[in-house]
């Protein structure tokens, strides 16, 4: 069921960004957005776990400094099938951990120092297991495809309203048209909101997959509802200096509570992730 949301997300996304191209930049800026989109995901693709693990200084964790670690990660994998993923500490005391990279063979699983003090090795274990399962479901790459379709949407409407500052249009049909440029108006600000809200759809639909089969590849659920328990107090008191852009790629959001609306929330919410979880051990 939750593939089959993602694809029709991932579909409903596409065809916004082809509204969006076709109703405010024509056929000439619809095609250099969707050139300079198709740009953006590659250099994403090829380069999105080097760029994210530089911007929080993290290191590799080797296996003399965290031999537990790796133990866990070697269980996991095999469980699973997967290669070995690179394993990363990020330098900081706020609990959380993430994966990334573009496909199973060049995987990359993150935790925080803070979450390594945290969590005992059973919460620890839920927690790895819920990243390796989106390494697994190729979760990733799907939020790098919505985010470059998001973000070109985004794209689109910006240079519209310069366009429209400066006296430009599509055509001079528009210019004589008042429904016309109020419908390309409208567009300019629902096309924007509509794609940031399918790809908040399509992170939260990801986390409820990633708890699930993250539960049933250590064959423990409650870890995994202990794990998020505790992260839930310890993020609120002690906060991620995360960007924004890659909240979504977290165990759980590490932003704190007041710096944004849950209903712009990448996640879902914690107490119904723990209750799913709680749920499947009965």
């Amino acid at each position: 069921m939750n593939q089959a949301k993602t694809t029709i997300l991932l579909v409903v996304l596409s065809i916004l960004f082809v509204l969006a191209g076709g109703a405010i930049g024509g056929q000439q800026g619809m095609m250099f957005a969707f050139i300079f989109a198709c740009a953006m995901n590659l250099i994403t693709y090829f380069f999105s776990h080097k760029i994210v693990l530089a911007m929080y200084r993290a290191q590799p964790l080797g296996e003399q400094d965290a031999p537990y670690v790796h133990r866990i990660v070697r269980d996991l994998t095999m469980k699973a099938n997967l290669p070995m993923p690179q394993i990363y500490l990020i330098p900081t005391d706020s609990p959380n951990a993430f994966a990334t990279g573009r496909n199973p063979q060049h995987a990359v699983v993150a935790v925080t120092r803070g979450i390594l003090n945290l969590l005992s090795q059973e919460e620890l274990t839920g927690v790895l297991g819920h990243e390796l399962s989106h390494v697994q479901n190729r979760d990733i790459l799907i939020s790098t495809i919505a985010a470059t379709i998001a973000g070109a949407i985004s794209m689109l409407a910006n240079t519209a309203r310069w366009g429209m500052t400066f006296g430009g249009s599509r055509s001079d049909n528009n210019r004589n048209n008042p429904l016309s440029l109020v419908l390309s108006i409208f567009l300019m600000i629902l096309l924007p909101l509509a794609a940031m809200f399918i790809q908040l759809a399509i992170s939260r639909t990801r986390e409820y997959g990633a708890d699930e089969c993250g539960a049933r590849l250590t064959g423990n659920p409650v870890g995994l509802a202990n794990a998020l328990r505790k992260l839930q107090g310890y993020t609120q008191r002690r906060p991620f200096q995360a960007n924004p852009a890659t909240a979504h790629m977290f165990i759980v959001n590490p932003l704190s509570a007041g710096s944004m609306l849950k209903l712009f929330s990448t996640h879902p919410p914690l107490e119904e992730r723990i209750a799913r979880l709680e749920a499947m051990a009965r």
